[in-house]
């Protein structure tokens, strides 16, 4: 199953932010001093940035750059990326949906 996700602690500064933090601490990868993430692997790209989130009514919108999509190819690792981040930002009890795009576009994004 492509959309399995495992969650992982990280402890972070209190923040009003807490969607933005969480999906930042998403995008630097399994920590590898963890000793509960040694195993964990990320099927998102390095140098991906948060370039807008906003939160309405449940709904997330949140908008990467360009890095999310490269070389991106196949159903399971499509799959396994919007996996990755809807789970992270449903953790929270307001968060009743996800809408992902990159650079503004949400058509065509993360095709397999």
């Amino acid at each position: 199953d492509c959309s399995k996700v495992y969650s992982a602690e990280r402890y972070i500064k209190p923040t009003a932010g807490v969607a933005r933090a969480a999906l930042e601490e998403l995008l630097k990868g399994p920590v590898a001093s963890s000793k509960f993430e040694t195993n964990f692997t990320t099927n998102i790209n390095p140098g991906v940035v948060i370039q807008k989130l906003t939160i309405e009514d449940g709904v997330v919108k949140v908008d990467f750059s360009k890095e999310l999509e490269k070389n991106v190819g196949g159903s399971c690792k499509v799959a396994a990326i919007r996996a990755q981040i809807e789970n992270t930002l449903k953790q929270f009890s307001t968060v009743k949906n996800v809408v992902i795009s990159i650079d503004g576009r949400t058509e065509d994004i993360l095709q397999p």
